[in-house]
Parts: C-alpha cells; sequence; structure tokens
C-alpha cells in the first residue's frame, strides 16, 4: 500500500504525513504513528501552553492541525537529541537565539510555449512514494542520441520539447489538431560545471536547418534509419515521418555543435496542470490584451494565471511584437522567469499539500529518455538546477537573420552566421553570459599560466602530428598550415593514433617546455591540452614533441581556447528580473 492510499484508509490527509525536519531542510514521510527519521519539534501549542494558531491549517507550513487529546491523555513528546539542550517549561521564554530553520528542499519548475521544463525535487519522499511518482513517468528510448545516466559532477544539457500535440480536452482548438507532435517550443539548457551559471538557449520552430539522418528505435525492438531532409524547418525534426526526440537531439548538435545529453519533452497539458499546481503565476503586460484566435484576455500590468489562460498566454503571437515567433519566444522566456521567482518565493516551498500536487502534475506532464526516467534522477538534477543563483541563469535565442529565400514576405529564419557561432563556442566551453567573476578571473589565470615562462621561436619547434580521432585529413591539413602560415618547418605527419581521444593533446619533454608554450600559443589550445611526459624521435632522429588531434580538433588555425568571456547577446535576460511582456 502506498503513502497516499494508506493515509486515505486512516482517514489522514497525505499532505499531514510530510513532516519538514529542521535539521536537514527536507520534508520526511511518516506514515501511521511511526516515529519521524529524525526529531521534528512539535507544534508551537504543544511547547508554549496556548491553541495552535488557527492559520496553521492552510498557512504556516501548509499541513492540518490535528485535533489535541483528551484531558489526562498522554501527550507524546518529541525525541531530543543527544547533547540538545532541553525543552524550555510551559509559559517560559527561551531568551537564546533561535536558529532560523532551513527550507525544505526547492522545487524548480520551468515552463513555456507547450511547457519548456519541469523538475521536481521531493525531499525524502519514501521509497513508496517515489516508485509512484516513477510511474508517472513516460520515457523513450533514443538509443545513442542521449546518455544512459547523469553525472552530478559535470556540466550538462537537456534539451527541453514542447510539442504541439492537440491531446487532452480543450486542446483541440490550438492550431493544428490532428498535429503528429512537431519540436514546437524548443530550449537549450546547458548548467556549468561548477553550477554558478546556467544558460537557457530558445531555438525558433521556423529557422531553416538541415535535419541528419536518425536512427530510430521501433515498438518491437527493431532499429529504423529514417532519412534526413535538408533546410527545413527546424520543427520538422520531430513528429515529422516518424522522427522521435533522439532526431531533435541530433538535429541540435548538427546546427549548433552541442551535444545534448538528454531531453524532456511535455504535450500543451503540462501547462495547465502545472500552473495550476502552484496556485497560478504572475505575468506582467505592458497594455491589455484581447486575442480572438488564443482567447487570452487580460489588463494591463500584474495578473495571475493558471490552466487554461496560462496556456493561451505562452501560446498567442498575435498579441505581442510584430505577432512572430521571435517575439512570442521573448513572451515565453518572460513567463518561466515569472514561475521560477514565484516558486522560490511562494509558500509553495513549505506547504507540503502543493508539493504533492506539484509532483504528481510534473511527473504526469513528463517524457523523457531512458538516462533519466527515475524520479531520484529527476530529483539529482533539480538540486543541481537549485544551486544556481537566478540572476546567473540566462534566457535567450539563437542569434538568426530573415532566410534569404523567403523573397520579400519573411516566414522564416537561418542561424546568423557572424553572430551564432561564438554563443555556440561560448555554451560549448562552459562560459557563463552572466557576470560571474570567480569563472572570468578563473579562466584569465589559466590563460597566464599557459603562456608564461620563456617560449621558443616557431622555427625550433619539432613536433609530429597524429590523428587521434579527428576528421580524417586532418593530421596533413595541419602540417600544411604550419609549414606554411606559421613557419614550424620542424613538423611531420605520423598518420593515426594507437587510440582515438576526445581532446587534442601535446605531450612533451620537461626540457621540450618552450616549444610547447610556442605551439600551444600559436595553435590556441588550452592549458588542459598541454601533458609533461616524454619525447619521441622524428623522421631525423631528434627529440620531438607528439601532438595528437582529438575528436575536438575544429580544423587547422581554429583556436581550441575557451573564450574568457561571452560575445554579447541582444534580447537577452536573465530569472531573476521582473519584465513585463508588450
Amino acid at each position: 500500500m502506498d503513502a497516499q492510499s494508506r493515509g486515505r484508509a486512516e482517514n489522514i490527509d497525505p499532505a499531514d504525513q510530510w513532516v519538514l525536519n529542521p535539521n536537514t531542510g527536507e520534508y520526511e514521510l511518516r506514515l501511521g504513528n511511526s516515529a519521524p527519521q529524525s526529531p521534528v519539534p512539535g507544534p508551537r501549542a504543544s511547547r508554549r501552553g496556548r491553541p495552535a494558531d488557527p492559520g496553521a491549517e492552510h498557512g504556516r507550513g501548509g499541513a492540518a492541525v490535528r485535533e489535541a487529546p483528551e484531558r489526562g491523555a498522554e501527550v507524546p513528546q518529541p525525541r531530543r537529541r543527544r547533547g540538545a539542550e532541553p525543552e524550555p517549561p510551559p509559559g517560559r521564554r527561551n531568551r537564546r537565539p533561535v536558529k532560523k530553520k532551513s527550507k525544505a528542499k526547492k522545487v524548480v519548475a520551468w515552463t513555456g510555449g507547450g511547457l519548456a521544463l519541469v523538475l521536481v525535487a521531493t525531499g525524502s519522499a519514501g521509497y513508496l512514494y517515489l516508485k509512484h511518482l516513477e510511474g508517472n513517468v513516460s520515457a523513450t528510448d533514443v538509443g545513442s542520441a542521449a546518455k544512459q545516466g547523469f553525472s552530478k559532477d559535470d556540466a550538462f544539457n537537456i534539451l527541453i520539447i514542447g510539442t504541439d500535440k492537440r491531446t487532452g480536452a480543450g486542446n483541440e482548438g490550438y492550431g493544428d489538431k490532428n498535429s503528429v507532435g512537431h519540436a514546437d517550443t524548443n530550449i537549450l539548457l546547458h548548467v556549468a560545471k561548477d553550477r554558478t551559471n546556467a544558460t537557457a538557449l530558445s531555438i525558433p520552430r521556423d529557422m531553416i536547418v538541415d535535419v541528419p539522418d536518425c536512427e530510430t528505435i521501433q515498438p518491437d525492438g527493431s532499429t529504423k534509419i529514417i532519412p534526413g531532409s535538408r533546410q527545413v524547418r527546424f520543427n520538422t525534426s520531430l513528429g515529422q515521418e516518424g522522427r522521435d526526440a533522439g532526431c531533435t537531439m541530433r538535429t541540435v548538435k548538427a546546427v549548433t555543435g552541442i551535444t545534448p545529453d538528454h531531453f524532456m519533452m511535455v504535450d500543451f497539458n503540462a501547462v495547465k496542470t502545472l500552473t495550476s499546481a502552484v496556485g497560478g503565476v504572475k505575468v506582467c503586460l505592458k497594455h491589455p490584451v484581447n486575442d480572438k484566435d488564443s482567447h487570452l484576455q487580460l489588463p494591463a500590468g500584474e495578473s495571475k494565471i493558471e490552466g487554461e489562460q496560462a496556456l493561451a498566454f505562452v501560446r498567442t503571437r498575435h498579441a505581442w511584437g510584430n505577432q512572430g515567433d521571435l517575439d512570442r519566444i521573448k513572451v515565453q522566456q518572460q513567463f518561466m522567469g515569472s514561475l521560477m521567482r514565484d516558486m522560490s518565493s511562494s509558500d509553495t516551498l513549505t506547504n507540503p499539500r502543493k508539493l504533492l500536487d506539484l509532483a504528481e502534475a510534473a511527473t504526469k506532464a513528463l517524457t523523457v529518455d531512458q538516462g533519466i526516467k527515475s524520479v531520484s534522477t529527476l530529483k539529482d538534477i533539480a538540486l543541481e538546477m537549485k544551486k544556481v543563483p537566478p540572476k546567473n541563469i540566462t534566457f535567450m535565442t539563437v542569434p538568426v537573420k530573415d532566410n534569404p529565400a523567403d523573397g520579400v514576405i519573411h516566414k522564416t529564419v537561418i542561424v546568423n552566421p557572424d553572430l551564432g557561432p561564438p554563443v555556440f563556442d561560448a555554451i560549448n566551453n562552459d562560459v557563463s553570459f552572466t557576470d560571474v567573476k570567480k569563472k572570468e578571473k578563473a579562466a584569465k589565470d589559466a590563460q597566464a599560466a599557459r603562456l608564461k615562462g620563456t617560449r621558443s621561436a616557431p622555427s625550433d619547434v619539432r613536433v609530429r602530428i597524429m590523428n587521434g580521432g579527428a576528421v580524417a585529413g586532418s593530421a596533413q591539413e595541419t602540417l600544411n598550415w604550419m609549414q606554411t602560415e606559421k613557419s614550424i618547418l620542424k613538423s611531420e605527419n605520423a598518420g593515426n593514433a594507437p587510440a582515438e581521444l576526445s581532446k587534442t593533446t601535446l605531450e612533451y619533454a620537461p626540457d621540450q617546455a618552450p616549444q610547447a608554450r610556442e605551439l600551444a600559443a600559436l595553435m590556441g589550445l588550452p592549458g588542459s591540452a598541454l601533458k609533461p611526459g616524454k619525447s619521441v624521435e622524428n623522421a631525423q632522429g631528434l627529440p620531438a614533441m607528439s601532438l595528437t588531434l582529438g575528436k575536438d580538433f575544429k580544423g587547422a588555425g581554429v583556436s581550441l581556447t575557451a573564450p574568457a568571456k561571452a560575445p554579447d547577446v541582444s534580447d537577452k535576460s536573465t530569472a531573476d528580473k521582473v519584465e513585463c511582456a508588450s
């Protein structure tokens, strides 16, 4: 019997079974009359001999106050921790400073378009309840497109997909009711390795891209290769011709060079159920809206929306800017920021009833890859996200420009070839788009350390080049570049390396350090590529360094050094700022 059904059998609201442990800051599940997992102070009335606060039933903490025991009945007292001070007698004021209680584990929920993302941290929910929630989550096997697990020690990329599938009551009125479920709203969420920052990069659905060939897993376990398409809208990377979310992940990698580790997908219903679960989301409008297509009616100024109205807010295009998809993306980003602020400041964090409702709604809304289908893994993702300060969570859109193939009437966009690649490189190299002083200083210090000391002249550098996972022909291309462009004449092509490497490396003997620094500076190699070791003999029998081109190699003369600062991008915002849709 799970926690909820047991609570109902004993005529107890399941919310009353969740107890906030002030020592850990987590809610713990108490079943029946079992003791809490760790000491929990009793209600204020039992400590001070006064009637319980009538507002406690639905206000502070959200748990209903149980009836007081009959006169003469023994009142169980909370067990005291070893070494803890005894509780003061009734009526006596405790003069010692009271430590501020820790907050419950935060629930992080992001939504936009068809809903962007929801991550649920349920705290110490108990095995049975976690298994119940796990049964709510749908999972899709996308094969090698997604990682097999989640690491709490690395940076991670999650592709959030909001589909335009019209399933659910009342959703057939939005657009094409026969849609197979295209990638209508797309956000690539990058969370930095040190958790100081995160970037939510929106990908326009009407951006023209090349969708690559895609291997999909069929219901019978067999695989099917779905041919790619050239110069089509990004949203066709899902649903069209039977493509799954793995095809959308592969398309993102082909367009941006950024590899999504996992995906989370939701449909229209998620916006309605989640906004209702948290009691509504605050939004701000610069002008009143009365959109006959989405049926959205809101006054200027601040409003609180949920359910059908929230879905209309994130779906409408005609009410914003030039009535295009790019302006709708901006409004969706503002909506996500508002939701995050509401979640961190409202009574949701201390209200077990709301936490239960949100956990149920969130898990039922999600479809994820096999690598993160367990609720405990989703909880881990949420707790890692919780570490990122809202002021360092950047919302931005892929830099684009009008598609010249459209002619006079602009219907689609393409990646801006000048502004797009620097944004993609910054995300790929874990560089923040907000002012994170610690990261900027570390990047500058690393660059200074790499270039510090004596350097050799290019003509003195001796190096053997091997291909260890780069594109075929990269070793010869690099040799030609070194000799013709950089005057590194004592270089030679040594063919393929014994094994493939994910990262380019330069191994050198201690006395070759000046040569290594010179070559690293000319090639734009990061400090992590330098590998002190031993030298090898070149064709002339002289000691030389070994340069192995890894899978990260981008081409001869293309720097591998992470930029110290992200490029300036227009129309970006952060999660801590209040903005009004216009």
